[in-house]
């Protein structure tokens, strides 16, 4: 916290005026402030990313103290199938934010996310219903899975959003509102209604309710002009579904394919034979998921609002070293994970949650690829050529079905298996990125072209 807050105040000597003789050194000179604004946002959004997961991680730790395995796990799967749902909420459509710096651009997609995102909400309401009439779910869960969900993709919207506009500050601070209120609210309800799996999914509706309420206090003044009454027209929203059909067609089934991935080993957690092993595998993917999110809550924000500025060479320069930064960054953490979870191990002798260090090890070369593939994946989006991301993450699932079939049973050597999966779809996901995205200026000049602007 007194790292924030000295960040928070700091100000940066000014150039030296000497170094605008030359050339070379103007050049620095006037990137140097740029250079410093972006390096104390990334500083300041993960601190306060960090201050969000530690506060959030007693509750974490207490919830699995005092739950079972069992309700553990069955929130894990509560928790992989309402964010699996949520990333089809926009229809993938907040990725058109970032294709140009245009305001008027940025309102008409904001325009069209929001009908998308209601009408979307609507459908998941009456299948929720009728799942509700049929007995396949409870009311209640199907209740808070509604609101979780609603949630979930107001934050996806207004995150994009503020990404943008460069407005970091959100960002981390909604992420420490939810990291505040969420372990209070389910500490509260386990003490009023017991270590019941319920209880959980209505500290992850409420959490996620209070953030994106939160969010959009925040972002008010820069929300309400894009949704001025007299813009909206449907004539409009027609042709802007036409012109970034895109998103839905590509983007999206690439995203669903990689979440898919992701969260594959929570899918084949019912049907473990081992029962213990498939709550510890829970939770060390509950663990494991914040450093993840964390890399990805840092890097991709300050990567989409670097590089919607750059085009050309200077684009795929500096996708290339942010790529070589992020593999470095991400087997840095996780390697860090691999060993703090051997050395935890012992201290957790006697307990129900012993052996979970060595299973939080073996889940971090799975989670090493996960966090990596996060912000690749939503540089990518600037590509021309999105389809090859569909193909990738598909052969990716695939390959991820095949060794959970092979092996058949959760185990550790399966465990090992799908992390050397999910490394291998990493190492495609940076080919493509290495060698395809200086081609994304040709699709951004076309889209202005489209919409009868000047590049």
């Amino acid at each position: 916290m007194a790292a924030h807050v000295v960040m928070e105040r700091a100000t940066f000597p000014p150039s030296r005026p000497s170094l605008a003789f030359a050339a070379g050194r103007r050049f620095v000179a006037e990137r140097a402030p740029i250079l410093r604004s972006s390096f104390g946002s990334a500083i300041l959004l993960g601190l306060r990313f960090v201050q969000a997961r530690l506060i959030s991680v007693w509750g974490l730790i207490v919830a699995a103290s005092l739950c079972p395995p069992s309700v553990f796990a069955a929130f894990a799967v509560f928790s992989a199938a309402v964010n699996f749902v949520s990333t089809a909420s926009l229809l993938r459509l907040e990725a058109v934010f970032f294709r140009s710096s245009d305001p008027v651009r940025l309102g008409l997609a904001f325009r069209l996310a929001v009908v998308v995102g209601a009408m979307f909400l609507a459908l998941s309401a009456l299948v929720l219903i009728g799942l509700v009439l049929t007995g396949w779910v409870a009311p209640a869960v199907a209740f808070f899975f509604l609101v979780s969900l609603a949630g979930r993709a107001v934050l996806r919207l207004i995150w994009s959003e503020a990404t943008a506009e460069g407005d970091f500050r959100a960002i981390g601070n909604s992420n420490v509102v939810q990291a505040v209120v969420q372990p209070v609210i389910m500490l509260m309800l386990i003490g009023i209604f017991g270590p019941k799996a319920l209880a959980l999914f209505m500290a992850d509706a409420c959490g996620h309710l209070l953030a994106a309420l939160y969010l959009l206090r925040r972002r008010r003044a820069a929300l309400l002009p894009l949704v001025q009454p007299h813009l909206w027209g449907l004539n409009s929203l027609v042709a802007a579904a036409y012109r970034w059909r895109d998103a839905p067609r590509a983007l999206l089934p690439s995203a669903l394919l990689a979440y898919g991935f992701s969260i594959a080993p929570i899918l084949a957690l019912p049907y473990a034979n081992n029962v213990l092993l498939a709550a510890h595998v829970a939770l060390s993917m509950r663990l494991l998921d914040m450093p993840a999110q964390m890399f990805g809550t840092v890097s991709i924000p300050l990567a989409l609002n670097r590089l919607r500025s750059y085009a050309g060479v200077r684009r795929r320069f500096w996708i290339r070293v942010m790529a070589l930064g992020l593999i470095c960054a991400s087997v840095a953490l996780f390697a860090g994970a691999a060993v703090v979870g051997h050395l935890v191990d012992g201290f957790l002798d006697g307990t129900q949650w012993a052996g979970v260090g060595e299973v939080i090890a073996m889940m971090s070369l799975f989670y090493c690829g996960i966090a990596l593939v996060g912000p690749l994946q939503e540089v990518a989006t600037l590509s021309r050529q999105p389809l090859w991301q569909v193909l990738i993450n598909a052969l990716a699932l695939a390959a991820m079905i095949g060794v959970m079939l092979w092996y058949g049973t959760l185990t550790p050597a399966l465990l090992y298996a799908i992390g050397v999966v999910s490394v291998v779809r990493t190492l495609l996901h940076v080919v493509f990125i290495w060698l395809h995205l200086g081609d994304a200026d040709g699709a951004v000049s076309r889209d202005f072209v489209a919409m009868g602007a000047k590049p």
